[in-house]
Parts: structure tokens; sequence; C-alpha cells
């Protein structure tokens, strides 16, 4: 059984940085997509961002571009998301998900974490 954790979530001041991390288990991930998603309040879940689990390709929303970097550590199995320069409109519970290809789409992901909340005040 996959199995996502999330971590690093926090109130943090507009401008400030934080890193989050996804602890993945239960499978290989040697082929499979990595991504984050959002759901701030009252507002449906959206893309963040993505890495190819093997090849390290990496995309990301418009809104977070030059700001947010995902990685991956393959021995750890843990993929990361850090947060820079952070906005009021960034604050939301953040989701790992899994899946086959990079995709901006929640139905591509067959698997999911359960949230980490990210609060940034402004």
């Amino acid at each position: 059984q996959v199995q996502l954790v999330e971590s690093g979530g926090g109130l943090v001041q507009a401008g400030g940085s934080l890193r989050l991390s996804c602890a993945a288990s239960g499978r290989s991930f040697s082929s499979s997509t990595m991504a984050w998603f959002r759901q701030a309040p009252g507002k449906e879940r959206e893309f963040v961002s993505a890495i190819s689990w093997s090849a390290g390709n990496t995309y990301y929303a418009d809104s977070v571009k030059g700001r947010f970097t995902i990685s991956r550590d393959k021995a750890k199995i843990t993929v990361y998301l850090q947060m820079d320069g952070l906005k009021a409109e960034d604050t939301a519970v953040y989701y790992c998900a899994t899946g086959g290809y990079i995709s901006t789409l929640q139905s591509t992901y067959d698997a999911w974490g359960q949230g980490t909340q990210v609060t940034v005040s402004s």
C-alpha cells in the first residue's frame, strides 16, 4: 500500500521560506511522477509542481515559478518543495501525490498524502 507522508508546514511571514517534505513508501517509484498540489480555503485543489522520479524533469505552475523548487532524494525516497518568497496567497493545505506521468490534472495521480498546512501572514 502506497503511503505518502508530508511534513514541514507551518506559519511564516510573507517573504519567508519553508521546505515541505513528502516521504514515500509502499512500492517502487522509479517510473513514477511525484507532485505537489494545494488547496486554499473555499477554493479548488490546484497543481503546484511535479517531478519525474527517474529523470528529475520538473514542471511548475506559473504562480510559483521562480519561487518554488521541487526536488527528490532517491536514497530517502523523499520529495521536497522548497518555497521561497512566500506570499499570503500561498496559504493553503499542501498535498503530495504520485502518478504515472507529469500532469496538472488530479485524476492522473493515484495516491495522496494527508496534507500539511502552510500559512503565510502578511
